[in-house]
């Protein structure tokens, strides 16, 4: 008797006349109709997303959250508010989301007088500036026959023609001579810090005395008194103690014939002659 063929038997390995159970056939359909809509699901919410994120976009670009309104806030005696709105450049009412508070605040900041400017947007349509303004602590001379305000770090904030009577006269000297001002809105060099250091903390009890803070190209800092006395502070390091030595020699004794005050090393003053 001749073998029945294993294909067609009932443990055949599926040849090519086996056929599929209409169950699994069924069951191959409805996956593959259902990965169908999950993937169509996907495509549509992905452009649902860019449709809305375009509109969103599109309208933040309109009229309506535009930069009308731009206010400035903190004290600024010295800087009229017109000259703080020109210099962020806002006026043509840009879209808000285009407002770049990093630029805006450099902008600002390049003013003269501008110590900080912080800037904020306020949806949908406010753009605030708030600003602080510097401190002129001194005066020097120039350029040609004007005098210069500085702040304690050797900017420029302004430009007299006369000598501001309010503040400390300041000279300050290298090598080559004088040091002069730095252009308005600029910053002195460095050689002048220990001489602004001074002439911002001169204390009451003498300052009045003074009639020059002297910067010298060693870091040292000498004082001109109006009795023609100079005084020799050496850094400006350990200023209170120094100040305290300079007060208690001017009220302790008559200084006749003096000519010079050394409080270099503060804890052991010398009164010179020459």
């Amino acid at each position: 008797m001749t073998p029945t063929s294993g294909a067609d038997g009932p443990g055949g390995g599926g040849g090519k006349g086996s056929a599929i159970d209409p169950r699994i056939r069924q069951r191959r359909v409805a996956v593959a109709r259902h990965q169908g809509r999950r993937r169509l699901r996907y495509v549509l919410a992905a452009v649902i997303v860019v449709v809305v994120v375009a509109g969103g976009l599109g309208l933040l670009h309109t009229g309506f959250f535009s930069a009308k309104k731009v206010s400035v806030t903190g004290s600024h005696p010295h800087t009229p508010t017109a000259t703080i709105l020109a210099a962020a450049k806002l006026a043509g009412h840009p879209p808000l989301i285009s407002v770049n508070p990093g630029a805006v605040t450099a902008r600002v900041e390049r003013l003269p007088w501008i110590a900080t400017a912080r800037v904020s947007r306020n949806w949908p349509d406010h753009v605030t500036i708030a600003v602080t303004e510097r401190v002129a602590v001194a005066s020097f001379a120039g350029p040609s026959t004007s005098w210069s305000e500085v702040d304690r770090t050797g900017r420029t904030v302004q430009v007299q023609a006369a000598r501001i009577p309010s503040l400390v006269d300041v000279a300050v000297r290298d090598a080559k001579g004088g040091v002069p001002p730095a252009p308005l809105g600029s910053t002195a060099n460095s050689a002048a810090l220990p001489a602004l250091e001074v002439a911002r903390t001169l204390p009451p009890a003498f300052s009045a005395q003074v009639t020059q803070v002297i910067g010298n190209s060693d870091g040292t800092v000498n004082l001109a008194l109006n009795s023609g006395l100079t005084v020799l502070l050496g850094t400006d390091k350990d200023l209170r103690t120094k100040y305290l030595a300079v007060a208690s020699i001017i009220a302790g004794a008559p200084l006749h014939g003096a000519k010079t005050i050394d409080v270099t090393v503060p804890k052991s003053p010398t009164v010179s002659s020459s």
